[in-house]
């Protein structure tokens, strides 16, 4: 199908970005790389009478530490991520990550800030999000504001980010003891189960541990009960073993598709929980 016709500005800063999608009146929508929003409105699945580019709004993209932080700029496409290389050295989980995110003109296009605003249950950076702890910022009329990435996510297709509002940015405490593992749908490359864990591990024991999950349900979530049974057990394949058998059991959301049921969805969180563990236990120390 054909969009229906709109017109098109471009932003010259954040508070330009602000202004025009306020005086659209709520008919208008931020565009950056555009794979998020511009399916939808050939499907018609939403029809914006005015689209706001804000993919070149200088400082909305770029990677850099700060303060013993990672900031990662909104506008930061996935390449670049995935290319970077103070997070290969510093959190090479978030860089592998990006790796497998689509096709080479989705990861050159796409950016970080679209991916979680959009927040498709089977997109790879919220589990990741979870697993790092990280913040999300954005500014909006009432000004600026912080939200963890465990109260970022809340639904299909819902965030806590209000219509007037812009994401920023995103950061985090970089942790190298962190892996993403999932399992791909072939054509398109979303995740059917994707899992990240990150660990804290002091003296050969588990002090504890961050598990996110994506793809199997309507948002990303943490795993809870795999992070308490892993908290102050040795730092083994034995114990994540144990923990992992259990991943997923108590998820009453599984989502089921033409790509897998919800019971192969349920066996695979464990699967890829395993997996996702013993990548991050393997660069501990």
């Amino acid at each position: 199908m054909i969009s229906m016709p709109f017109e098109y500005s471009r932003a010259t800063s954040l508070d330009d970005a602000l202004a025009k999608l306020a005086a659209t009146g709520g008919d208008g929508k931020l565009i950056a790389g555009g794979h998020s929003l511009v399916p939808l409105m050939k499907l018609r699945l939403s029809e914006p009478k005015i689209l706001i580019d804000i993919a070149r709004i200088p400082g909305l993209s770029g990677i850099r530490e700060k303060d013993g932080r990672i900031e990662i700029g909104a506008g930061t496409v996935h390449h670049d991520v995935a290319a970077s290389a103070l997070l290969r050295r510093v959190c090479p989980a978030l860089a592998e990550c990006a790796a497998q995110i689509g096709d080479p003109q989705v990861r050159n296009r796409g950016t970080l800030g679209g991916s979680l605003a959009h927040a498709d249950p089977s997109a790879d950076y919220p589990a990741v999000a979870l697993a790092l702890d990280a913040e999300i910022h954005m500014k909006g009329a009432k000004g600026w504001r912080a939200v963890k990435a465990s109260d970022f996510f809340q639904g299909l297709f819902t965030v806590n980010l209000a219509a007037d509002e812009i994401i920023s940015a995103v950061t985090f405490a970089p942790v190298k003891s962190a892996a993403y593992a999932k399992l791909h749908q072939r054509a398109s490359h979303f995740a059917i189960v994707g899992v990240a864990a990150a660990l804290e591990v002091k003296n050969h024991v588990i002090q504890s541990a961050r598990i996110g999950l994506t793809g199997a349900s309507s948002h990303a979530t943490r795993l809870t009960g795999v992070e308490q049974a892993l908290e102050g057990k040795p730092a083994s394949a034995q114990s994540i073993d144990a923990a992992a058998r259990h991943a997923g059991a108590h998820l009453e959301d599984i989502n089921a598709d033409i790509h897998a049921s919800a019971e192969y969805r349920r066996a695979m969180i464990q699967v890829f929980t395993q997996r996702a563990l013993k990548g991050a236990l393997a660069r501990v120390g």
